[in-house]
């Protein structure tokens, strides 16, 4: 079986040393791609770095993430666009992020807006971080409905109706990733009513680790411990699941 890991951050600190070996174990687990999502102009450096000394196995995004955005954002949209090239598989992660406060809420929503018009113009999809903000983030994706999106909500949390109602406004998948497997999470009674050909699998390493290694540092070699949640959350066969999900990831990323 064949998977992808749509989401994931193998440049992050807490891997720096052992980065080869958690992409060889990933790969041994049947990970044969693993995205990673771009933070701001002082990780990128790394993310970059990394993804060549991995070529194919390792594909980059590149944006500003949420938590970055700060009253110098413009400054970081233009190293953002100064970084771009066109082995790019998405803008992301770029989003909305009200969990730590509003204070810089309108300049997020100013940051999304310019996010969504560079990826419409590099026919890139979107990778979005959502957080205690559906609200404002529907209502800017209703007003850019005219850049026909797609794209894909990482570390999805939210409702089929959500979903659907961000679905009349462009091609939309969502992430799956280890919160599936905890015990009281929405997400795993939500996902059935997902179809198969809207799911994408995503780890999120070195955060939201699948149980049973939640506490310990995340891993896209955990790909399948999410996938067979899935499965079972949906009454499927493992392998349909890794099948679906790789084509679709394939099919959204242009892999």
């Amino acid at each position: 079986m064949e998977f992808i890991d749509t989401h994931s951050h193998t440049y992050d600190e807490a891997f720096a040393g052992c980065e080869d070996e958690v992409i060889g174990r990933a790969v041994a687990a049947g990970v044969s791609t693993m995205l990673q999502a771009d933070v701001d102009s002082g990780e990128r450096g790394r993310m970059l770095e990394l993804t060549a000394r991995h070529p194919g196995t390792l594909r980059h995004m590149i944006g500003l993430y949420p938590g970055s955005v700060r009253e110098n954002w413009r400054d970081e949209i233009d190293a953002l666009e100064a970084a771009y090239t066109p082995d790019a598989v998405a803008v992301g992660e770029i989003g909305l992020d009200y969990h730590y406060g509003r204070e810089f809420a309108a300049e997020q929503k100013e940051a999304l807006r310019v996010q969504l018009e560079l990826a419409a113009g590099w026919n890139l999809p979107v990778n979005i971080h959502l957080r205690e903000a559906a609200g404002d983030f529907l209502e800017i994706i209703e007003d850019c409905r005219h850049l026909h999106l797609r794209g894909n909500l990482h570390a999805f949390s939210g409702s089929w109706e959500t979903f659907s109602r961000l679905s009349r406004c462009g091609d939309w998948y969502i992430g799956v990733g280890g919160v599936v497997t905890f015990r009281k999470a929405s997400i795993a009674e939500e996902l059935r009513k997902f179809p198969l050909d809207r799911i994408l699998l995503e780890t999120d390493a070195p955060y939201l680790t699948p149980v049973p290694h939640r506490g310990e540092r995340n891993e896209s070699a955990y790909i399948p411990l999410i996938a067979a949640e899935v499965a079972r959350r949906t009454g499927r066969e493992l392998e349909e699941v890794a099948e679906a999900t790789t084509a679709n990831a394939r099919k959204l990323f242009a892999l």
